[in-house]
């Protein structure tokens, strides 16, 4: 199957109708979400997107942070008011094209270099067990660090997305052409799962519940790590990035619409129209 493929290589570039939506000289609106996370600080839920980071309020448009319009493609929330990421550099900003690992303090208003700056392009982050785990789509490979300046080269693997196990660094899922692969050696070797259905996007937010979507935006779950799956609900379009926060609420960013999901994703509202 190619349709994992399809998603990843298309992950950074941008529809007809987002480039009309974002001219030179216009303010940027939300499109293209590359991730997704939920602020502990105040339970705020950010998209971090092709034109910047945005927060999105409960009531109103979502707000554009600082006017900083890079593109970021990895995201994740390490804390409160703490997030990481990578991307590309605004196009006004005089930077490398690749971020490398990036670090904000202060919810997204400033950003600093941490480590690989011109050399790394995450599409995918998470922090978890005192370590980082990235997937630099320039090398394919999975990458870890405990320091975020140093980081140890793990498996080369062809992937659209990845989580660790909430209490055990060394076992991770990837998604992959094939359906999702398992590693239980810290994500220097991966096994198929073959019983698991074909997921585009993954997230692990307690140890007996994983929650994956389809390439068709339909959301499925396991309670045993991946041995077993059921199906729950769908949103509509095609996924493009995926949170949880707790085993109950569930977001899913398509190309129309973030939507939201407070009963573990059976079923869903539209928090926030795209395009």
């Amino acid at each position: 199957m190619t349709v994992i493929a399809a998603a990843t290589l298309t992950a950074c570039g941008q529809t007809a109708e987002q480039t009309a939506n974002n001219v030179p000289g216009a303010p940027p609106s939300l499109g293209h979400v590359h991730g997704l996370g939920i602020d502990p600080a105040d339970g705020t839920l950010y998209a971090a997107s092709h034109y910047g980071v945005f927060r999105l309020p409960d009531q109103g448009e979502p707000e554009l942070i600082a006017d900083r319009q890079q593109d970021t493609m990895g995201f994740t929330v390490v804390g409160p008011r703490h997030f990481l990421g990578s991307g590309h550099p605004a196009p006004d900003e005089d930077l490398p094209p690749h971020l490398g690992l990036i670090e904000s303090t202060d919810a997204g208003q400033t950003w600093a270099p941490l480590s690989l700056s011109g050399q790394a392009d995450f599409h995918a982050l998470e922090a978890k067990h005192n370590q980082v785990y990235g997937y630099d789509s320039q090398s394919q490979q999975l990458m870890v660090t405990s320091d975020r300046q140093n980081w140890d080269r793990r498996a080369s693997i062809a992937l659209a997305d990845f989580t660790v196990h909430p209490t055990n660094a060394n076992t991770v899922l990837a998604t992959t052409e094939e359906g999702p692969a398992r590693s239980t050696d810290g994500g220097r070797t991966f096994a198929t799962m073959p019983k698991a259905p074909l997921l585009l996007l993954l997230d692990w937010p307690s140890e007996n519940t994983l929650i994956g979507i389809d390439p068709d935006g339909r959301v499925h779950t396991s309670k045993d790590g991946g041995t077993s799956w059921s199906t729950a609900g769908q949103v509509p379009g095609a996924p493009q990035a995926l949170a949880t926060n707790g085993s109950s609420e569930v977001y899913v960013a398509t190309e129309t619409g973030i939507y939201a999901s407070r009963d573990g994703g059976r079923t869903f509202t539209l928090r926030q129209e795209l395009g």
